[in-house]
């Protein structure tokens, strides 16, 4: 009886070793937040004005951005929002642009769209379209995957659409979109960045 118990020991720990030394190393998280709950670092405002609330980016006037201060290229950007009006909402966030007109608010492209009914589109992108896929009046979350010149978005989890077409340029800013004199105040909140190859 003890032997067989000690040799059950011993199988077992060297299955445990066997195992341990099998287990591959994980790849580094590149997931990284760009917003830290807390404060602004790393944005810039640009011709409106937003503060940090509860934990969140709350836009409260103006016609402007709330800009990262880096460029990206090929990245998953994760966010969740929120619109305060009942009705007529709009905002969006920008991506892959590098200027904005001294003229204008907000830059020529590329926009995913947090218009009332046209939430999650990407004007300038055909196939970028999608509808019944969002919360009225609720936190919604957008998962945007940016890779050379093919974009897609998840929405509340569920597949929204895949897209190609991306042009120049390569890499640029993101930015949060402020509309409020015609589409209201917004909130964002979990907004998380990881860059691709």
């Amino acid at each position: 009886m003890k032997t067989s118990h000690i040799f059950y020991s011993i199988v077992v720990a060297v299955a445990l070793l066997t195992s341990c030394a099998k287990t591959p190393k994980l790849p580094e998280d590149k997931r990284v937040a760009l917003f830290d709950g807390k404060s602004l670092d790393g944005w810039t405002v640009l011709k409106c004005e937003a503060t940090v609330d509860n934990g969140e980016i709350l836009i409260t006037a103006g016609n402007g951005l709330i800009q990262t201060r880096e460029k990206y290229g090929n990245f998953i950007l994760e966010f969740e929002w929120k619109a305060l009006r009942d009705d007529r909402w709009d905002s969006g966030v920008y991506f892959r642009y590098d200027t904005v007109s001294e003229n204008q608010p907000w830059p020529e492209r590329y926009q995913v769209n947090l218009r009332q009914g046209m939430e999650g589109n990407v004007g300038s992108l055909e196939e970028a379209r999608s509808e019944g896929l969002i919360k009225v009046g609720q936190w919604n979350t957008f998962k945007l995957t940016v890779q050379g010149t093919k974009v897609s978005l998840e929405m509340n989890g569920k597949a929204a659409w895949n897209a190609d077409g991306l042009g120049d340029p390569q890499e640029g800013f993101i930015a949060l979109q402020a509309e409020v004199p015609g589409g209201g105040q917004h909130r964002f909140r979990n907004i998380y960045l990881t860059e691709l190859d």
